[in-house]
Formats: C-alpha cells, sequence, structure tokens
C-alpha cells in the first residue's frame, strides 16, 4: 500500500539548460495531461508582451487549461528598457498567483514557465519561491522551466532535465520562425 501511495506522489520537474525546448517539453506534457482530463494552469514569469503561438494553441485547449502571462517582457534583451522595478513588481504579481494556485486545490499540474529565470535576475527571492514550491500539496505536479535553475531547486525536484544547445539555426543566420520558435 505505501508503494502505491509514492508512486502517485506529484512530481517537481525542472527543464533548465541553455539549449532550446524547455517550455516545448512543459506544453508537451499539458497535452499528454489533457488526455487524461487533467486541469492545468500555465504562469509565465518573463515572457508577455509578445504574442506566442502557444498563447493561441492554449485557448483552443481549454478549459483543461488556462494560461497567465504575468511578465512585463524579456528582461533586459528585445528592446526593453523598463525599469528593473516593474519587472521586479511583476515577478511578484506572477509568484503571488502562483501560489494561489498551487493552494487551490484546483489543478492537477501546474507550470511555472521562466521562474528559473526570474529567481537568477533577482525579480523574486529565493526564500519567497522556496517556501511556495516546499509547501505545494503532495499530489500537485509541479514543472519550472528556464535556464540558470538554481542549484537548492535541482537538489530537491524529483526529475530534472537540462536541454543543451549543440546546433542552431540561429547560428546560421536564420531567425526565429514562427510556429516553431514563437
Amino acid at each position: 500500500m505505501e508503494n502505491k501511495e509514492k508512486k502517485k506522489k506529484g512530481l517537481l520537474i525542472v527543464y533548465t539548460g541553455d539549449g532550446k525546448g524547455k517550455t516545448t517539453a512543459a506544453l508537451g506534457m499539458t497535452v499528454r495531461a489533457i488526455g487524461h482530463d487533467w486541469k492545468i494552469s500555465i504562469i509565465q514569469f518573463i515572457k508577455g508582451t509578445w504574442k506566442y503561438g502557444e498563447l493561441e494553441g492554449i485557448k483552443r485547449l481549454s478549459p483543461h487549461i488556462e494560461m497567465e502571462t504575468m511578465g512585463v517582457g524579456c528582461i533586459g534583451i528585445m528592446g526593453d528598457k523598463k525599469p528593473i522595478e516593474e519587472h521586479q513588481t511583476a515577478g511578484r504579481k506572477a509568484l503571488d498567483m502562483a501560489n494561489q494556485k498551487i493552494l487551490s486545490g484546483k489543478y492537477n499540474l501546474i507550470i511555472l514557465d521562466e521562474l528559473n529565470v526570474a529567481i537568477s535576475l533577482n525579480l523574486i527571492s529565493r526564500e519567497d519561491t522556496e517556501a511556495m514550491i516546499r509547501n505545494k500539496p503532495k499530489e500537485l505536479n509541479l514543472v519550472v522551466t528556464g535556464r540558470n535553475a538554481p542549484q537548492w531547486l535541482i537538489e530537491i525536484a524529483d526529475l530534472v532535465t537540462e536541454m543543451k544547445e549543440i546546433k542552431h539555426p540561429y547560428q546560421q543566420g536564420i531567425l526565429a520562425q514562427k510556429g516553431i520558435d514563437f
């Protein structure tokens, strides 16, 4: 009996690394979870001002899945000139929303997209983030994405996958492609 209970434990999964595919892996997991009638929430910590293909795709998968884009853009790149305080405010709001959803008991799977980036850029505190993750309900599956996963998160995670870039079209002068990259 105890063995079966362990198998039903909600997992903490981390997708990290410098290669592409972290968010894509998490979104792939949502397709599988929807096939089992799961309720899913995605909270994006960094992305926010661009129109991404996944936003439209997610809308088509409702009511099983919902997505909250909480960031105010890609911090420090792609022409971002917003003060750091604006990004920190957005990060705290995203963390508050994540806490509410994690504790609500309404979801089988919650994806915290680009949370690792928000931590590494000090948009949110380690202490608040760690408390949120450690207080998740036992049965909830939680996925964290983004480069630079902190060591403490790697240590407490059940599964960690590092995406490693080997070759990228950008190196040949090919820009991001609609439907593939965004």
